[in-house]
């Protein structure tokens, strides 16, 4: 406030009543630029702000002073014998109802339609840019570990993980070789329609894909195709908006989610068809690493019509050289990684 610009930092002890039946409680009492702090003495919490411009004293004159910050319902109290408090807060409310002494309707009624429409933008703006806020700065521990709660929800549906330790050392061997550095594969015993690709950098793909094929071309595709049709980012975004904007205010204060805040999401996240990319990236991805579309393209449609640019455009039926992915002994370790 311009009428308390000369004080850096201003408390004073003080006596608050919640309600008129509750008992008073001492507090510390602090201005800040445009509000008064009370605080519990103890632990610094604060307890209750009030808008100094709506601040009415009760007892013009008497000591100790006595406050509420709502005239029309004067139920919460203040009292403060601190003479310097009392003097700051007496100079903001002449300076408040100096600035009254005009008022004009059609500014008041501007200034309501602004704040309408403050209100309105804050409701509708503010939830999903703390979302994306949150997205982008969480660290990637944090990202993964809520890759591993959809991944956990997920498995509610399809069974859990499969942990064979020979078929994991696989996928961990293969997982910075397929989708990248820092990146883990996952597999489930029942479908989840390819591979999808979960915050965190994490990957999950269904046991199908590894029990029906001869080799491992076809996962292969399916991991790199996650990977490209959606950024990390934007997994983890996904995530935090079916959670909710409270838990992500929880995820940014501690670190961590509410329990049960992505309860369900792995359900919906199969429910939807898996994120495509464009046929071109991905043709020139595979191509790069020697892996063949066509096994990837008979998934999608065993018949091959909804998927005839990808055959006819398989960069191994086109003079490129087969990249070897996998020992004859990896394969069959990965192919029993559900076997228990």
């Amino acid at each position: 406030m311009t009428a308390l610009k000369e004080f850096e930092r201003l408390e004073a002890q003080g006596a608050w009543r919640e309600t008129p039946k509750a008992r008073l409680r001492d507090v510390i009492v602090s201005v800040g630029d445009a509000t008064l702090i009370l605080s519990d003495p103890k632990s610094d919490k604060p307890l209750s702000h009030w808008s100094l411009p709506s601040i009415t004293r009760l007892n013009p004159g008497k000591i100790p002073a006595l406050y509420t910050p709502n005239m029309r319902e004067p139920d919460e109290t203040l009292e403060i014998d601190d003479p310097l408090m009392i003097d700051a807060i007496e100079r903001v409310l002449r300076a408040t109802l100096s600035r009254r002494a005009h008022p004009g309707r059609l500014r008041g009624g501007l200034f309501v339609l602004a704040a309408l429409a403050m209100a309105a933008a804050a409701v509708v703006w503010l939830p999903d840019a703390l979302i994306r806020h949150a997205a982008r700065i969480a660290p990637p521990a944090q990202a993964r570990d809520v890759g591993l709660a959809v991944l956990a929800d997920i498995a509610q549906s399809t069974g859990a993980v499969c942990t064979r330790k020979s078929g994991q050392a696989v996928l961990d061997w293969s997982a910075p070789r397929i989708t990248g550095t820092d990146s883990a594969i996952r597999v489930v015993p029942a479908p989840v329609n390819g591979a999808r690709r979960l915050p965190g950098d994490l990957y999950v793909m269904g046991a199908d894909l590894l029990e029906t094929h001869d080799g491992p071309e076809a996962a292969a595709a399916h991991l790199i195709a996650a990977k490209l049709a959606v950024s990390d980012e934007q997994t983890l975004q996904d995530a935090l908006d079916y959670a909710g904007t409270q838990a992500v205010l929880r995820l940014m204060t501690l670190g961590t989610l509410p329990q049960g805040a992505l309860r369900g999401y792995g359900q919906t996240l199969l429910s939807e068809p898996a994120p495509m990319p464009e046929d071109g990236p991905l043709l020139e991805e595979l191509g790069r690493r020697g892996i063949g579309a066509e096994p990837y393209a008979r998934t999608l449609d065993p018949t091959g019509q909804s998927v005839l640019n990808l055959i006819e455009q398989d960069p191994m039926r086109n003079g490129g050289k087969p990249a070897t992915l996998l020992t004859d002994q990896q394969w069959l370790a990965l192919q029993q990684i559900c076997a228990g």
